[in-house]
């Protein structure tokens, strides 16, 4: 089931950004993991010797670590000034 928003979505909203941020991420993984093994799949089927394959899933590969990097531990999901927090207390 996907994830459900239960308010109105606010970019100051700390929570909101981090859930975005996280989900963008997840797609970013589904986007290179589709993309690479369909390259590599045609590579395989074609016995091509496509020395380019590497080069675009290293660096792919470091992209998406540095997203994760940036999204798991150097993001700053603290509340925006106008923030309403009575409104994240009740979340928890």
């Amino acid at each position: 089931m996907p994830p459900r928003w239960s308010r109105k979505p606010d970019r100051r909203d700390a929570a909101y950004r981090r859930l975005d941020d996280r989900m963008n991420f997840a797609v970013h993984v589904a986007v290179f993991a589709a993309c690479n093994s369909g390259l590599w799949f045609v590579r395989t089927i074609q016995y091509a010797n496509w020395s380019w394959t590497y080069w675009v899933t290293g660096i792919w590969g470091l992209i998406l670590v540095g997203h994760a990097v940036y999204i798991f531990a150097i993001a700053d999901y603290t509340p925006l000034p106008g923030q309403d927090n009575s409104a994240n207390s009740a979340q928890g």
